[in-house]
């Protein structure tokens, strides 16, 4: 049994997402390195014209999802996030990690994000009260879920979340991340993946919001969000 779950453990501890212009969505991946719901999320993005963060979902007919872990509760009738466009954590894999310590330092998190990116003679970003309210209210609602995807409870995507935020945006990219303990272990986990480090290092980006919400009564503990913009 330790053999199987330890690898399930690790996963969780650094699942993420990214979503940019106009990117595909990138779920989490399994441990074979196989991306469990791609193909339904980009079929669902596409079923609707293409918005700077990918396809804005039609939410009109909200329907109830299918838990994707055993054991699961059944989604409420008022989830309105497309079937098979989330992932949730196997009930106590993240059980054993410590996250009394936890905590978001918005200006530290900053400064770590713009050192990298003048590493790569980027531009250094500002952080955006806007941008901070898109990313905050998406994280609380994702622990509310205690889940990690692009889709709010409401149908919405990251676009209308940005456009939601008063952020009149012309560029803008989001990044998810579940379970980490650091800011520094979820910065590390978006610099290895490459839809991520893509949307840290977008050239023509200024802003930035950045949140973190902490249940400790959820599965994935953590929900963190990042969303970068330029404005028109």
């Amino acid at each position: 049994m330790s053999r199987v779950l330890l690898p399930a453990m690790l996963i969780v501890a650094v699942t993420g997402c990214s979503m940019s212009s106009p990117g595909p969505f990138i779920p989490s991946f399994t441990d074979n390195g196989t991306p469990p719901t791609s193909r339904l999320a980009s079929r669902e993005a596409r079923k609707a014209p293409q918005g700077a963060l990918g396809g804005e979902p039609d939410a009109r007919n909200p329907q109830p999802s299918a838990p994707s872990a055993p054991g699961k509760r059944m989604a409420r009738l008022d989830d309105r996030a497309p079937p098979g466009t989330y992932d949730k954590a196997p009930v106590g894999a993240l059980s054993d990690r410590d996250y009394s310590q936890t905590r978001l330092n918005a200006e530290q998190a900053l400064q770590l994000i713009n050192d990298y990116r003048r590493q790569k003679g980027l531009k250094p970003l500002k952080l955006n009260a806007q941008l901070g309210d898109a990313a905050k209210n998406h994280s609380t609602d994702l622990a509310k879920w205690d889940r990690i995807s692009h889709f709010g409870s409401d149908g919405s995507n990251p676009w209308d979340r940005v456009k939601r935020s008063g952020y009149n945006a012309r560029v803008a990219a989001e990044n998810v991340g579940t379970g980490q303990t650091t800011f520094e272990e979820v910065l590390k986990g978006w610099k290895e993946s490459p839809g991520h480090n893509k949307n840290l290092l977008l050239a023509d980006a200024e802003h930035v919001g950045i949140a973190l919400v902490r249940e400790n009564r959820t599965e994935f503990k953590t929900f963190w969000t990042l969303v970068i913009g330029a404005p028109l």
